[in-house]
């Protein structure tokens, strides 16, 4: 089937640098599209063309309105758009406008960010949990402030646990709060980057906006509040439970954390991993997860958390073939070394031989 569309006023914003986004569509919707004299061609199946066609169509009407579209944002939508069915661009940008607060709103880059915000706005409690750089806690951020800007609530709790401190806070130099603060930068950071420097300021001087570590959590009930919970994977159990009961009338908590980090000395009582197997079937309650495909950082940091994932697996594979080959076959095909065994050629073979050197 082929469908001719009309070009619109700055239709070349959606192209995008280098016909990119066009590229996009192509791909997402299985649909070849050209650009003729007086028209745009779109061919394909009947329902992937209706589905390009209303890009089109939603841009316009977004150009009419008025809406402008920061840098990467329209591709970012457009990813969300083709691998969502459910998804319009109108839709999304809209929404997006309606999560505003100053200058900024709120856009999803990925389809299980997209997911992950419709659950905060849906949910009292939403979990969010995937590798570094998938925007957890940035858009966990962002929503709190656009619940505050907006008054759906009185103030905003930012905690998280200061595990790199442990109990060596008494050596560190300073009052209670300026111990802990360097491990709460990051939601310092994520505050600054979304408002002005003297409206951070003057909210946290007011407590309306409150950064502390877990531990201050205790024995309180957070009436009227956004509360968020991050780097959870560090919690304890007996931490998590705590804070996840601190919830009190019109609150949300948003807790986030990356399960492949944890920094507790026995990785086995991280409060998150606990709670995903205990609070999965309660009603209200959201779970949200994410992968290296929703990074959103430089792209160098998606390859890495692939690369990491993988090595991951591949030393699963490693210890299940050793436990089944049992002592003696591990012994032997190593050639009585301790040594786990690796492929002739490989970077491991270096290794091996500067270790026996060394002997």
């Amino acid at each position: 089937m082929k469908k001719k569309v009309e070009i619109s006023p700055k239709i070349e914003t959606l192209f995008g640098t280098r016909d990119e986004n066009l590229h996009l569509m192509e791909d997402g919707f299985s649909v070849t599209i050209n650009l003729k004299s007086d028209s745009i061609e779109i061919e394909g199946a009947a329902s992937d063309v209706a589905r390009a066609e209303q890009v089109f169509v939603d841009f316009d009407h977004l150009q009419r309105a008025g809406h402008q579209f920061n840098n990467g944002d329209l591709g970012s939508l457009l990813r969300v758009v083709t691998s969502d069915p459910s998804a319009s661009l109108r839709g999304l940008a809209e929404a997006g406008r309606q999560r505003s607060f100053g200058k900024r709103q709120v856009q999803p880059k990925s389809i299980n960010q997209r997911r992950y915000l419709d659950a905060i706005e849906n949910n009292d409690m939403v979990f969010g949990i995937g590798p570094a750089g998938t925007g957890k806690t940035y858009l966990a951020v962002a929503m709190a402030i656009s619940a505050l800007i907006s008054k759906r609530v009185n103030r905003i709790i930012l905690a998280r646990p200061a595990v790199e401190a442990g109990e060596r806070l008494g050596f560190l130099p300073g009052t209670l709060q300026e111990k802990v603060d360097p491990y709460l930068r990051p939601l310092y950071d994520a505050l600054y980057e979304m408002l002005e420097p003297e409206r951070v300021d003057r909210f946290l001087e007011k407590n309306v906006i409150e950064i502390a570590p877990i531990a201050f959590m205790r024995g309180r009930t957070l009436n009227d509040s956004f509360v968020i919970l991050d780097e959870a994977q560090n919690t304890t159990s007996e931490q998590m439970k705590m804070f996840v009961t601190r919830l009190g009338f019109n609150s949300k908590a948003v807790i986030t954390g990356d399960i492949t980090q944890i920094d507790l000395p026995n990785a086995n009582r991280s409060g998150l991993i606990e709670a995903i197997t205990v609070l999965k079937n309660v009603e209200g309650l959201s779970f949200q997860f994410f992968d290296e495909t929703d990074v959103v950082r430089h792209h160098l940091v998606q390859r890495i958390v692939h690369a990491y994932e993988e090595h991951k697996v591949w030393k699963e594979q490693q210890m299940s073939l050793q436990l089944d080959l049992g002592p003696e076959a591990r012994a032997n095909d190593n050639g009585g070394s301790a040594l786990p065994s690796v492929r002739r050629g490989s970077l491991g073979d270096s290794i091996l031989e500067s270790h026996s050197a060394r002997e």
